[in-house]
């Protein structure tokens, strides 16, 4: 019997061998710094760093955090660590700096590298992290500063030494690593949102980030297209794109998401394709510059992250580009379905049909398959997807059951195998790309002066697609300043997690004989109530 392959599935071949196919062609176009970089350049700039890393100390195995926005060097940081076997921590830089700490060291990590924005965070991690050892600080690159860089954090002789990110390269050679690798190893750690209090980790393998052959024919991407990312690259999505750009050779525009600017680059680069949540889609279309863009270029928007609203898709089509495409999955399962410009014709309410390798089943509550047009929990799998959490084993036995993920969302599959998405079974928000679970805003709501009982839900919204709203009740009928609460909430939570409305009511939550709430009567009372 034959087994297994002599090669392996690798992240750092892919720019690898990037560097020898595509070695003039643009890689990158870094917005936030006004850089370029061919593949070439890239390659190196990633072995740089990989050797860097190594000698600072950090072999394979050993786990290092990164924050920062979209710049090249998120890119370059995934691809060195990619060569290394050293295992990442993409942070998002909307959670809380304590949150970031307490992340850190619960995933043992014992470096961060750390645009000089967020500089007060990396302070903060190296007095409550006794084992981190070395921050790397990413900023612009002076010759007049670089001694000051190079320099402890603290007073303390003890204290981590700070490294400039540019000046780790250029001490370093980039050749090859040469680390021996398997596509099993860990590759980094993703984090959910949404889950009550910090998020949950799971470890993405070399494996799982390199099969992505199903994700660029998904979108029929070819050598002449160029791509314009604006998710953060904190999340599995922004490097998708980064990876699926080296695997062909294509121009991968990084920027931070600005509406005005975004039209802008799109048209100075000439963006083929742009990957939106739906409340990014609506900002371009309420930008009052839009209607004297040049953006012929577009071939294709591709929507993911909430559900799309159907003036949101219209608008898009008639306004911005007439080719939409739309995914679902899961961090945890990357892209399970896409819905393509031909099946926006025929079904324009379905997130699409399995792409290469994708599964989709519909089960119900005893996990049993249901049959065609009828409503159940939507599970799936591919090559992409992981197999548990880290160190959580009852959400893993929860999510991961019978050789399928749980996803947690409601859905029906047609008699031509389109997937439906009508709900979910987990009580979750998204709004503008970001889930918010909502026992943890309800935690913290119910800690303020005076409410006596609250319920979180999600109300409709053209531009975040879901509204975080909270329905607050008085302690013995007394008043709740809503502004207040929300004011509250934003020095305890991640802003997208702070309510955008406080609803005051005097009469209680509706509930179960058991006790919990029927949020869907909340939603239907106040679906359309006035803003004010």
């Amino acid at each position: 019997m034959i087994k297994g392959s002599m090669g392996a599935m690798l992240v750092g071949n892919v720019l690898t061998t990037a560097a020898i196919r595509f070695p003039q062609s643009e890689s990158i176009v870094c917005t936030a710094t006004g850089r370029r970089f061919s593949y070439r350049e890239t390659n190196a700039r990633c072995n740089r760093l990989a050797h860097g890393l190594m000698g600072l100390g950090f072999s394979k195995g050993d786990v290092v955090a990164f924050l920062s926005t979209n710049r090249a060097e998120m890119i370059e940081i995934y691809f060195a660590l990619a060569k290394t076997g050293v295992i990442g921590i993409p942070l998002n830089y909307r959670l809380a700096p304590g949150e970031v700490v307490e992340l850190m060291g619960a995933l043992g990590a014992v470096g961060l590298l750390c645009e000089d924005r967020f500089s007060p965070v990396a302070e903060l991690v190296t007095r409550s992290l006794g084992r981190v050892r070395v921050v790397v600080s990413i900023g612009p690159a002076r010759a007049d500063d670089t001694a000051d860089r190079d320099a402890p954090l603290a007073e303390d002789p003890g204290a981590p030494t700070r490294v400039d990110y540019e000046t780790l390269l250029a001490r370093s050679p980039d050749h090859e690593p040469g680390v021996a690798l398997d596509e099993t190893d860990p590759y980094y750690f993703n984090l959910t949102s949404g889950t009550t209090g910090l998020p949950k980790a799971y470890v993405l393998s070399q494996f799982n980030n390199s099969s992505l052959g199903p994700f660029i024919t998904a979108f029929d991407l070819s050598r002449s297209d160029v791509i314009l990312t604006v998710f953060p690259m904190f999340g599995r999505v922004g490097f998708a794109w980064a990876i699926a750009a080296a695997m062909t050779g294509l121009k991968n525009v990084l920027m931070n998401f600005q509406p005005t600017e975004c039209l802008d680059v799109i048209e100075r680069e000439q963006v083929t394709i742009v990957n939106l949540v739906a409340t990014m889609g609506a900002m371009l279309l309420a930008e009052k510059s839009l209607p004297e863009r040049r953006l012929s270029s577009l071939r294709a928007v591709v929507y993911a992250g909430s559900m799309l609203p159907p003036s949101v898709r219209d608008q898009t089509m008639a306004q911005l580009c007439p080719a939409i495409y739309e995914y679902y999955g899961m961090q945890e399962t990357g892209v399970l379905v896409v819905s393509t410009p031909d099946d926006r014709l025929v079904k324009p309410d379905s997130v699409g049909r399995p792409i290469l390798f994708s599964e989709i089943r519909v089960v119900d509550a005893a996990n049993r398959a249901v049959p065609v047009n009828v409503i159940g929990e939507v599970c799936g799998r591919s090559p992409n997807t992981v197999t548990e959490y880290f160190e959580n084993p009852a959400r893993t036995a929860e999510t991961f059951r019978e050789g399928w993920l749980h996803t947690g969302d409601l859905g029906r599959v047609d008699e031509d195998g389109y997937l439906y998405i009508s709900g979910r079974v987990k009580d979750m928000i998204i709004t503008g790309g970001q889930n918010v679970h909502a026992a943890e805003v309800e935690a913290a709501i119910l800690t303020f002066p005076g409410v006596a009982d609250c319920a979180v839900i999600g109300l409709p919204d053209d531009l975040w697609g879901e509204s975080v709203t909270a329905v607050v009740v008085p302690a013995g009928g007394g008043q709740i300043d809503g502004s207040a609460v929300i004011a509250f909430c934003r020095e305890r939570l991640a802003g997208f997690k702070t309510p955008k409305r406080v609803l005051v009511q005097g009469d209680p939550l509706p509930r179960t004989p058991t006790g919990k709430v029927q949020k869907f009567l909340l939603i239907e009372r106040y679906a359309h109530a006035p803003l004010a």
